[in-house]
């Protein structure tokens, strides 16, 4: 019941009700307070917040099932997209995997003090490389209420603070998740603003956040549309961990198994084709042009998707509409795929550079030297080999769940989970040397 009263009483912000710059600053000191706090938690507390956070989300489901619904059908009411809608409706499944996601956050190792490396030089100072927790994490995210229990989790367990400011359309939702969330930091004694939503819809807010807090925010993690994504990076002061589109292939190789790039193929683009690991664009080598380009793309229609293909593809396939340039650029999140044939494992890379985006790409073939060559040199977060792009997701890499997906080259690329979540620092110690 505390959870419950202390939700109650962090009503939405109106611009005409309170100062949104004020309340931001607040949020923002009381976050670089809370962070000193989970900096110097022990793992077996931070684990027992975890643990009871996966109960108490359980235990409210009605609550946040019901809270989910109203938000739900103001999207609906607004003609929103049905892979939007997808996004954003929870139901009883999903619930459960928010809850068993923060339990398997729960059973990793703790990274906070974890010595990566260690070495002693000649005059006898021993180095060691030790995790550190960032501080606090700004998350900006659209549509994906699970986002919510996700990114507190991870954040808490790799020591972080976190302000969390869910999209409009998930305000209700991401109230109700919280509320169970900082139930489970009051239940082991842990500062409820270490995790903090942002209580207000103004968009302002997000600016504020990009700028800073008053140097109270460490980074910022965007997971959200290609807009939102463009602002934070163009608009931020702070380091930001980002990926834009979700430009995903799959290429199937002359040496690649029929039946494997069929199931592929449909699992890839189908099992969810609104997350940011659903394939976008099927890549067939010539060299199989006759014997797999139609049963796969066949395939695919038969689950109920729309083929945007290329002169050789809309010569065989009836079904197919002629893709424009723009269709090799486009992360459809939809039940659309672009498909194209090419010249060998040299123009399926070459096709990957130029209109991927490093997110993630697969090769179906049972040629292992052209595989290897293909996760050598796509220069992808993800790159599989004979496996479903829909693996792009931290918690199939054993990571619990994750932030997102970080396509750059900085500090964390792919999957951003708990490891990702921490700095470093340098632990020297010595017997009296000074330096001559």
């Amino acid at each position: 019941m505390r959870a419950a009263a202390r939700s109650a009483e962090i009503p939405e912000i109106e611009a005409d009700e309170s100062p949104v710059e004020a309340a931001m600053v607040d949020l923002g000191a009381r976050a670089r307070g809370a962070a000193r706090t989970l900096a110097l938690a022990s793992a077996e507390t931070k684990d027992r917040a975890l643990r009871a956070m996966a109960a108490a989300i359980r235990a409210r489901e009605a609550e946040i099932l019901a809270a989910n619904a109203a938000d739900v059908a103001d999207a609906r009411a607004a003609g929103v997209a049905g892979s939007f809608l997808d996004r954003l409706t929870l139901d009883p499944k999903r619930v459960a995997a928010m809850a068993s996601a923060i339990e398997e956050i729960a059973a990793l190792d703790d990274p906070v003090g974890k010595v990566t490396e260690e070495w002693t030089r000649p005059n006898g100072l021993v180095m060691q490389r030790a995790r550190t927790p960032l501080g606090v994490i700004g998350v900006i995210y659209e549509s994906r209420p699970n986002v919510t229990a996700d990114a507190g989790a991870l954040c808490l367990k790799a020591g972080n603070a976190v302000i969390l400011r869910g999209g409009s359309d998930s305000f209700r939702s991401t109230a109700a998740i919280h509320g169970a969330l900082v139930a489970g930091l009051e239940e082991a004694g842990l500062p409820p603003a270490a995790i903090q939503i942002v209580p207000t819809r103004d968009r302002r807010a997000v600016g504020l956040m990009l700028a800073g807090l008053d140097g109270a925010i460490d980074v910022i993690v965007p997971r959200g549309g290609k807009s939102l994504v463009a602002r934070v990076q163009n608009e931020a002061r702070v380091p930001v961990f980002a990926h834009l589109d979700g430009i995903v292939h799959l290429y199937v190789h002359a040496a690649a198994d029929l039946a494997m790039a069929k199931t592929l193929a449909v699992n890839a683009k189908m099992r969810r084709t609104g997350v940011c690991g659903a394939a976008e664009t099927l890549l067939v080598d010539r060299a199989v042009v006759d014997t797999h380009l139609k049963p796969v793309v066949e395939a695919l229609i038969a689950a109920g998707c729309a083929i945007r293909g290329d002169a050789e593809t809309c010569g065989r396939v009836p079904e197919a509409t002629p893709a424009t340039e723009e269709d090799w650029r486009t992360e459809y999140l939809d039940a659309i795929i672009a498909v194209k044939v090419v010249d060998g494992l040299d123009d399926a890379i070459h096709h990957i550079e130029r209109y991927g985006s490093h997110h993630t790409d697969a090769i179906v073939t049972e040629d292992e030297a052209a595989a290897r060559r293909f996760l050598a040199e796509v220069d992808s977060a993800i790159v599989l080999w004979n496996a479903s792009t829909q693996f792009a997701d931290g918690g199939e890499f054993g990571f619990g769940g994750e932030i997102g997906i970080a396509t750059g080259r900085m500090h964390a690329r792919g999957p951003v989970g708990v490891e990702q979540l921490t700095s470093f620092n340098y632990r020297v110690r010595g017997t009296g040397q000074t330096r001559p």
